[in-house]
Formats: C-alpha cells, structure tokens, sequence
C-alpha cells in the first residue's frame, strides 16, 4: 500500500488512531516507516476505553475525538467529558487536533469556545453549508476533504481551508467505489477537487500540502 502511494506521489502519509490501543498501534507502524506519521486518539464511541496516552516524536496531532450523535443511545454527557480531556490533552502537549462531528455541531462550538488555542481540522465535514460556514467565520480550523465528496453533494469549503484525506479503508472515491480505500488514493480527490473548483492540479497540491504541513507541523 506504501508503494502505491509513492508511486502517485504521495510523500507523508498520518496514521489516524481511533482508540487507546488502535493508537499504539499506529505509533508502531510509524516508528517503521521514515513517511509515516501518527495521532493518538479516542473515538465518541469508544468512550469507556482506558487511557494509553504517551508523547513519541513522531505524533503530530490528538484526533481523532469529538461528538458523534448519529447512533440511537449515545451517551451525551460521556461523550462531552471524554472530548474536552481531549481537548486539554491537545493543549497540554501543544498539539493540532483531528475532530469527528456527527450531528453534534451545537455542542461542538460550546465545547471548543472554552478551548481558544487550538487548532485542528474538521476531519471527514459531512454537514451542510450552514455548519460550514460556522466553522469557516468562527474558527480557523481546516477542513477534511475526502472520498466522500465524489459522490456526494456536500458542500465544498475554499481551497486554502481544505486538507485531504482518505479516511481510509472506508469512503473509496470515485472511480474506486467498491473495493478498499488506501492511501494513495488521495490524488484522486484531489483531482476531483481540481476539476470541481476549476483550478490547476498543482494548485491543489500545493495549497493543501502547504495546509497540512502548516497544521501537523511536518518537519
């Protein structure tokens, strides 16, 4: 999967943690690999899980965390508890974040207005142009562009606000539908993004490289 990737280019690649051990994992895996980087973090879901938290030079962010009110039974006060110890987590080891936000938008801006200083990216942003334009006017957070706008009609945020992701394995864009995603299928979306904001490919190569090594602060 590696080789593919840099066989389209792809030069840096996040490993995205989604719970304690998941985490560790990813650590793992990075430590192998000179490209490869990873997150730590705890999924709205995985609310109950131990923490396994531990600084590692090759950690550029906490995410990915947040809200997620999708699923019937969801526990809104363990999720709002467990995302602000992210948060300060976040703070505490001056590290962006990866936000997950599922029909959670409300909560969200309440929560991170008492979080000031951090920084992030609305990973995987599937809501409408309302809520986009929230978190454009309101925040300086990026926001995750992937596979799922290939298919979709969301709402496209301006160039030098987007990173690309792949969220993979899931959300394989177009014209991919139906097997696996990884990670080299990140220039697929970003030609889809060149030819839906009719801008040169380099351009949006460029900028949301530039975005993603300004925000993970790739050395």
């Amino acid at each position: 999967m590696l080789e593919r990737a840099h066989k389209k280019g792809i030069k840096k690649i996040i490993c995205i943690g989604t719970d304690p051990e998941d985490s560790i994992a990813a650590r793992d895996f990075a430590s192998k690999h000179d490209d490869v980087y990873w997150t730590y973090g705890v999924h709205p879901s995985e609310i109950n899980s131990k923490n396994l938290f531990e600084k590692d030079s090759k950690l550029v962010a906490i995410g990915e965390v947040g809200l997620d009110y999708h699923y019937e039974g969801y526990d809104r006060e363990k999720q709002i508890k467990l995302f602000e110890e992210m948060l300060q987590l976040a703070k505490d080891n001056n590290l962006p974040v990866s936000f997950h936000v599922r029909e959670a938008f409300d909560d969200f801006f309440a929560i991170i207005n008492n979080f000031p200083e951090i920084r992030g990216v609305v990973h995987s942003f599937s809501d409408n142009k309302k809520n986009l334009k929230r978190i454009l006017d309101n925040t300086d957070f990026y926001i995750g562009v992937n596979g799922m706008a290939t298919y979709s009609t969301l709402p496209t945020p301006p160039l030098d606000r987007i990173v690309l992701e792949t969220d993979a394995p899931f959300l394989t864009p177009v014209p991919f539908r139906g097997i696996i995603n990884e990670c080299g299928y990140i220039r697929e979306i970003a030609e889809w993004l060149s030819t839906k904001l009719a801008v040169d490919f380099n351009e949006v190569e460029n900028e949301t490289t530039k975005n993603a090594e300004k925000l993970f602060n790739f050395n």
